[in-house]
């Protein structure tokens, strides 16, 4: 039983380290990825993630293992998109077709409410109330062209909805898979890729807590946006330049704390009742950039609403607002 427990120990421990091993951090502008990688036959063959930064790409032999080549490469993306294009090209004629129907159709209810409304008022026995018969005719045609122009209106709005999922699936179909494939032995020899990426995982956001004859408290999150495709996520405020230096956070129920400042704000006004109104004249005195983000505002503890954040520069002032 014992030697039983000591093995599943070693397994979960090994399972574990493995795992470390696949991490992702997102900086201010970019994400770092880090992925461990088994080759089969003397050959690793696996793809990247999308946005490489040229000359980012790292490979580290584990103990025992030998690189003998390198090379990256890109597969086109096949997609459904040849066939969704085909379609929404095919349904984009039809639409082109049924606005020059529609111009057809113009042309002739205009030309029949300019001759009705040109006629002549003659009395006869079949027609003793021309007039009413001429209205009733201007009427029907000026009907029948407010029914052209409500279809073309929603016949050209039909088209510009096809333009951009047209847009889109060309960009689809344009787009390519970067691939890397790296031979090593032993046959079954293990490297760790590194490379970053133009992906921007996290957006900033801010409580603002306000307090009487004191600075202002300013706590900087980060709310995850990007695709996690590590066991390890952890986010940081700084650059990917800065990645050597720069303090990493691990993410936890989509979100972490990064920071907190103590940010002077003047000029306050501040107007109690129903409706919440604040403003007043941010200043930051720490010597990092504050990016923009939606921010919350508490007094006193008591929430008082949203308001967008734009960003402060150090030592630069900005005026900040809710509900003005």
């Amino acid at each position: 039983m014992r030697i039983r427990l000591i093995c599943l120990c070693s397994i979960v421990c090994c399972a574990s380290s493995a795992s470390a091993e696949n991490s992702i951090t997102f900086y201010r502008d970019g994400a770092l990825l880090q992925q461990e990688a088994g080759a089969a036959k003397g050959v690793i063959d696996i793809p990247l993630a999308a946005g490489l930064r040229e000359h980012t790409l790292t490979v580290i032999p584990a103990p025992g293992t030998a690189i003998h080549r390198v090379e990256t490469y890109s597969r086109g993306s096949e997609s459904r998109s040849d066939k969704e294009l085909e379609a929404l090209v095919e349904l984009r004629r039809r639409l082109e077709d049924r606005l020059q129907a529609l111009g057809t159709r113009e042309a002739i209810f205009t030309s029949a409410a300019k001759v009705q409304s040109g006629k002549a008022p003659r009395k006869s026995k079949t027609n003793p109330d021309p007039m009413q018969a001429i209205r009733q005719g201007t009427d029907f045609a000026i009907a029948q062209l407010e029914a052209v122009y409500t279809a073309r209106r929603k016949t050209t709005q039909e088209i510009q909805k096809i333009d951009a999922r047209l847009a889109t699936a060309r960009r689809k179909g344009r787009s390519s898979e970067s691939f890397v494939q790296i031979t090593v032995t032993p046959p079954r020899g293990r490297v760790t890729l590194r490379y970053a990426t133009t992906e921007q995982g996290w957006q900033p956001q801010y409580n603002l807590y306000l307090a009487n004859n004191a600075p202002a408290q300013l706590q900087l999150s980060a709310r995850l946006t990007g695709s996690v495709r590590g066991n390890q996520v952890r986010v940081s405020s700084g650059s990917l330049a800065e990645s050597a230096t720069a303090e990493t956070f691990p993410i936890q129920s989509g979100s972490a704390v990064l920071a907190g400042y103590r940010v002077p704000i003047t000029e306050e006004r501040y107007t109690e009742g129903i409706f919440n109104r604040f403003s007043g004249m941010m200043t930051n005195s720490s010597p990092h950039y504050l990016p923009p983000g939606d921010s919350r505002l508490f007094r006193g503890g008591v929430y008082l609403g949203n308001f967008r954040f734009e960003g402060l520069s150090s030592g630069r002032s900005r005026v900040i607002s809710l509900g003005e």
